[in-house]
């Protein structure tokens, strides 16, 4: 029984898409007869060793169920509780997690500022100090958004500088990758390229922005943080008892370039969209459109009219600064019927001003 309008579309996030075909039909394909439970089975045993191929031979892979999870999870594993993670502060983990980091681990978060949403090393060097101090939480960590919560992408030589300074002074780096698929696809690289090479040590994959149901998972490249992640992805709540399903999904993306193909799609939509409102009357873009997302500046009462049709977020109350997220199913005629829209909405405004 279908209960929505099947040919609704919009451009609020790439969570309102739905599933991959490739997706679904492993989901069937994992589901015959029984296999082995909590991550014994042939799927997930299969998704390790698509993971040392596309991360490198030390990498290895703890699926769990959600995005947040796969942040808390990660960071809990690079610190102990007194430790802190240097941050951007417009990152999902600050600001998007609902203090999960902070209430579930017990450690701190420390923010930066991040113009277009990167970190660099003179940015984290001003929170890198007051080790030994008992009156500070200790910076321990860095992490970073690949792509980023503005929609730019960190080139491999930025995030090996990042990883160099880092590693200096005895931190770890890691990465939120809930779309870094669309990075990757940016990048025409794989991710051991801008991971492992570069010396990230941990990473957060994302599954479900690329077109998966829900499978995200902690990928540990440095072995020395490894040790005791079986027991504590379970005592967080995140050890799945019929994991084949979520591996099967994994392995779906990695499959015959399913998931990069799917966010390249995504990144070539963004690209279109922004084409073709380039130069509009009424309208600026405020960040690179790198991956899936367009950042722009629209007066909030023509953003209101066009939302009647088109749903979308506001990102910035206070500047007007609005979102457009383009997903793997986002197609050409969206795009063109969705610019349109915002064109004829500005074009309207202009007039009543006139």
């Amino acid at each position: 029984m279908t209960l929505h309008d099947t040919s609704w579309r919009a451009f609020a996030s790439d969570n309102y898409a739905g599933v991959l075909p490739e997706v679904l039909a492993a989901l069937g394909e994992a589901n015959g007869g029984h296999q082995s439970s909590y991550g014994d089975d042939v799927y997930t045993d299969a998704l390790r060793a698509v993971i040392r191929r596309e991360f490198g031979a030390r990498a290895q892979i703890f699926p769990v169920f959600n995005g947040t999870a796969a942040n808390v999870v990660s960071l809990t594993s690079m610190m102990p509780r007194w430790g802190a993670a240097i941050v951007a502060e417009s990152a999902h983990v600050q600001n998007d997690e609902g203090g999960a980091p902070e209430r579930v681990s017990g450690l701190k978060l420390m923010t930066v500022s991040a113009p277009g949403g990167k970190l660099t090393p003179e940015s984290i060097a001003t929170q890198a100090w007051g080790w030994g101090d008992v009156q500070r939480a200790q910076p321990l960590a860095v992490s970073i958004t690949q792509a980023t919560e503005l929609g730019t992408v960190y080139t491999a030589d930025e995030i090996k500088a990042i990883c160099d300074f880092a590693h200096a002074h005895e931190m770890t780096v890691h990465i939120d990758g809930a779309r870094l698929w669309n990075a990757a696809a940016a990048l025409d690289m794989s991710f051991g390229e801008f991971t492992s090479a570069v010396g990230v040590d941990v990473v957060s994959l994302g599954g479900t922005k690329a077109g998966a149901l829900g499978a995200e998972a902690v990928v540990i490249l440095n072995p020395e943080l490894a040790e005791g992640m079986a027991y504590l992805r379970k005592l967080s709540m995140q050890l799945a008892s019929k994991m084949r399903f979520i591996s099967a999904q994994l392995l779906a993306l990695f499959s015959d370039g399913a998931g990069i193909s799917a966010a390249a799609h995504a990144n070539s939509m963004a690209s279109r969209l922004r084409t073709q409102l380039e130069g509009t009357p009424g309208l600026s873009f405020t960040q690179p459109t790198d991956a899936n997302a367009v950042f722009a500046i629209l007066d909030p009462a023509v953003a209101d009219r066009i939302r009647e049709t088109w749903k979308f977020y506001n990102w910035d109350d206070f500047t007007g600064e609005v979102r457009w997220m383009c997903s793997f199913d986002t197609t050409e005629s969206d795009v063109d019927e969705f610019a349109s829209t915002i064109r004829c909405e500005l074009t309207a405004e202009s007039g009543s001003k006139t």
